[in-house]
């Protein structure tokens, strides 16, 4: 009990309060910088309640509670102290708020009694003219989400992965809104997971491009290979996909397999769709990191090919010079009495010998494939 409480008091900084006559949140971000409540709204039977000032979550809370709905807050890297008088206002767990106002977490799903915590990673794909060994191709950014029984807050890090095209789709289906904050997790965990495909999709392009590279002949009928660091980058870029993919498995499984108190049972039916999509990009994320492991093998295959295609030659050569070079070597020794030493016609003979002989073995070694 006594850890629950210092982390307690390390998300709720005494230098911010709560005043909940007025509603407002004092909190130690500067003036001129934007709030980090990027969206705050009441929803009623699937329906946005219009209100002609911005309301604060206090305000927003306090309506639901006179007139039911939930409340839907969205923030973007809020502060510790920006983000304490919500925890306070909505009873969010301390540890759950110490994850998500710090980020850097895995996918997860945490269940505390009034509420669920999930953790979502979101990939963005980097478009790129050429695909270098220093080409970042994912970019990747974090979507938290608390879902309550009348409340849903999501915490976003990162500069992608805006959910306001999401709200605004929600918002044009008041049937599935008005399923409450399950809907709307359902919403988030559907549109990353369809993100993920997107950035599968893609990275296969970029796979398919090295792998081609790697097999197409080159000078000489022999396929050189591509530099090496330019694959690694991909399978770098490929695990940090993995790792947003593969532990958010879980979670979704729990979410559409085992009944949950905050998740309306109709809603459960839509998450065995999202976790099958998300098996499908688990898969291809498994053969991407298997694919690339095939083709860095044998990138250094037929760089190995290669060299050896290239001694063969530099050898095939040698062996052609040796003649020239046996034959001025024996004319070269200081001897009185050498073969056709003054024959009128003895230079030129041993020439024409020389270059017969070297004619012979370029034919010969080419025949055999040497050159």
């Amino acid at each position: 009990m006594s850890m629950i409480r210092d982390l307690r008091a390390a998300v709720r900084p005494s230098r911010i309060s709560l005043r909940k006559d007025t509603g407002a949140y004092d909190t130690t971000r500067d003036p001129g910088t934007p709030s980090a409540v990027v969206d705050c709204a009441v929803y009623r039977d699937g329906a946005r309640v219009q209100t002609p000032q911005a309301l604060t979550p206090h305000e927003a809370m306090r309506q639901v509670r006179r007139d039911g709905g939930f409340v839907w807050i969205g923030l973007h890297e809020p502060t510790e102290a920006e983000f304490s008088g919500i925890a306070s206002e909505f009873g969010l767990h301390p540890l759950a708020v110490e994850d998500a106002v710090q980020a850097h977490q895995r996918p997860k799903l945490e269940r505390y009694d009034d509420s669920l915590f999930t953790v979502f990673k979101t990939i963005h794909y980097v478009e790129h003219d050429e695909l270098t060994a220093n080409s970042e191709i994912v970019e990747t950014g974090e979507v938290m989400c608390f879902t309550g029984r009348d409340f849903f807050i999501t915490v976003r890090h990162g500069g992608q992965g805006s959910l306001r095209a999401l709200r605004h789709r929600l918002q044009d289906d008041p049937e599935l809104l008005a399923k409450g904050p399950s809907a709307v997790l359902h919403a988030i965990a559907d549109h990353v997971v369809d993100g993920y495909l997107a950035v599968a999709d893609a990275m296969q392009d970029d796979i398919d491009e090295v792998e081609t590279e790697v097999f197409s002949p080159g000078r000489g009928g022999v396929a050189r290979g591509v530099d090496s660091a330019r694959i690694y980058q991909i399978k770098r870029e490929v695990l940090e996909f993995k790792r947003a993919v593969a532990p958010l498995l879980r979670p979704l499984q729990l979410l559409s397999e085992r009944p949950m108190r905050l998740v309306d049972p109709d809603i459960q039916k839509y998450f065995r769709d999202v976790a099958d999509h998300l098996a499908r990009v688990q898969e291809q994320v498994v053969g991407f990191d298997e694919l690339l492991n095939s083709i860095l093998q044998a990138n250094l295959a037929q760089a190995s090919v290669a060299q050896n295609e290239d001694m063969r030659k530099i050898t095939a050569w040698a062996a052609i010079i040796a003649v020239p070079t046996m034959v001025t070597g024996v004319y070269g020794m200081n001897f009185d009495h050498m073969p056709e030493l003054h024959w009128r016609y003895g230079y030129p003979s041993v020439l024409g010998l020389t270059v017969v002989l070297c004619v012979g073995i370029h034919r010969a070694l080419k025949r055999n494939g040497w050159l």
